[in-house]
């Protein structure tokens, strides 16, 4: 009888084990795909970019002639509406099948002493409109014309009739020492201003589109602002993922939404090694050179905010972290920008908080020249398309920039009797057709 009733229970509890088990297996399955979803943001939409500009002939023309601006952007499904991966796959690959482009490097002696140096790569046709038309491109952070964002860009550029003039950022460069005690900055544009002046100077004819990448972005907009006869014989400008105001950016970068704080981390080190590499140049035995106490909490520096303080602002003598933020964005001078002007930014950049984008979307609705174009997704520098998983060759961004750059072109062949002259695409903007 007891044999019996055992093997009865046997018989009774087994069949739910596996039943129980598979629940098990099925919640993990939903927890895992759940985490997925919100990670990768499987559930968000795509959409057109959210557009900020006054209603002028001129600006109607330019989202006509440039679909990509009033088109859906649609990334990659699986994976690019995470800003993060975005962000991510740009930090680590730069771009897909990244093409190398043929340039020759340019030396420009600096009044200081020191060296800049730029990459001229000539049009691989000629322009649609038949002018001479150059890209002035400064990169982001610590970049140069090697990176493959903007090997990427240079090459689609040059195969639409665009000469492209590269800025290599002082001291970024692996194999160029510096000649004197000083490297890029936030917002130094003695540099690009030193290849602009020569593009002039060799290229009598050309007119000129300037392109700004992240730091980029604040150091071409602050250039065209700093001075109007730096706007002269300039068609556009277009900005892409730049942040507008340092000082504005600092509290945000020591938060960890978005693991900006994270971010933060990383860019610091990689500036750390930048400067490192130029150690004998920056911290050798001058007396302008900076001092021994500097190099030791350049090591201990866990952000760029340390780097900022305890070196960069040093070299263009500012007195504090908030002075060099201060006078080195170009939240500042970007008002003073009469040429026609594309800011882009991408509302999941984990890099650039949304509170910055208060900037660009006041200056666009208060100046007809400007407008905000704000995707969806993009990430920082992103910008990938692509149907399920694998990303295009060519970004929204590539296409979006030379888009913009053709309209302006054609508008310039074609614009009202009323505009004449270098700075002549603002002048009439205001009218309403």
């Amino acid at each position: 009888m007891s044999a019996l009733t055992h093997e009865s229970d046997v018989h009774t509890i087994s069949p739910e084990l596996p039943a129980m088990f598979d629940g098990m297996k099925l919640a993990a399955v939903a927890t895992v795909l759940y985490i997925l979803v919100r990670c990768l943001n499987l559930k968000s939409p795509t959409a057109p970019p959210d557009l900020t500009y006054q209603d002028t002939a001129l600006n109607r023309f330019l989202l006509k002639s440039c679909p990509q601006l009033t088109k859906e952007y649609i990334p990659p499904l699986l994976w690019g509406k995470s800003g993060h991966l975005q962000t991510a796959l740009y930090g680590k690959l730069g771009r897909v099948s990244s093409p190398h482009p043929s340039g020759v490097r340019k030396y420009l002696p600096m009044q200081d002493g020191a060296t800049a140096t730029f990459d001229l790569f000539e049009p691989m046709g000629d322009h649609r409109t038949g002018d001479d038309i150059t890209m002035v491109i400064c990169p982001g952070i610590g970049n140069h014309s090697e990176k493959h964002y903007i090997r990427t860009f240079v090459d689609h550029a040059q195969k639409d009739g665009y000469r492209c003039a590269v800025l290599n950022h002082l001291g970024a460069l692996p194999n160029i020492e510096l000649t004197s005690p000083r490297m890029f900055t936030y917002g130094c544009t003695w540099e690009f201003a030193a290849m602009v002046g020569y593009i002039k100077r060799t290229y009598p004819q050309t007119q000129l589109m300037v392109v700004g990448f992240s730091l980029g972005g604040n150091i071409v907009c602050k250039f065209l602002g700093e001075n109007r006869m730096n706007q002269e014989r300039v068609l556009c400008c277009v900005s892409v993922c730049q942040g507008y105001s340092a000082l504005r950016a600092q509290e945000t970068f020591l938060q960890w939404d978005q693991f900006r704080r994270f971010y933060n981390f990383l860019m610091a080190d990689n500036m750390k090694k930048i400067i490192l590499s130029h150690k004998h140049s920056l911290f050798g035995g001058s007396p302008v050179k900076l001092k021994e106490l500097d190099l030791g909490r350049l090591y201990t520096a866990t952000s760029l905010m340390q780097i900022d303080d305890n070196i960069m602002r040093k070299f263009h003598g500012h007195s504090s972290l908030k002075e060099y933020y201060e006078k080195e964005s170009c939240v500042h001078y970007i008002h003073n920008v009469n040429v026609p002007l594309l800011l882009v930014n991408a509302a999941d950049d984990p890099l650039v908080h949304n509170s910055l984008l208060t900037i660009p979307r006041t200056l666009a609705a208060k100046k007809p020249n400007v407008i905000f174009s704000l995707t969806l997704h993009g990430g920082h520098l992103g910008f990938f398309e692509g149907a399920v998983l694998f990303p295009q060759p060519l970004t929204w961004m590539d296409k979006v920039i030379v888009g913009y750059a053709n309209a302006m072109c054609q508008w310039e062949k074609q614009k009202p009797p009323c505009q004449s002259g270098p700075l002549s695409p603002s002048s009439c903007a205001e009218e309403k057709a």
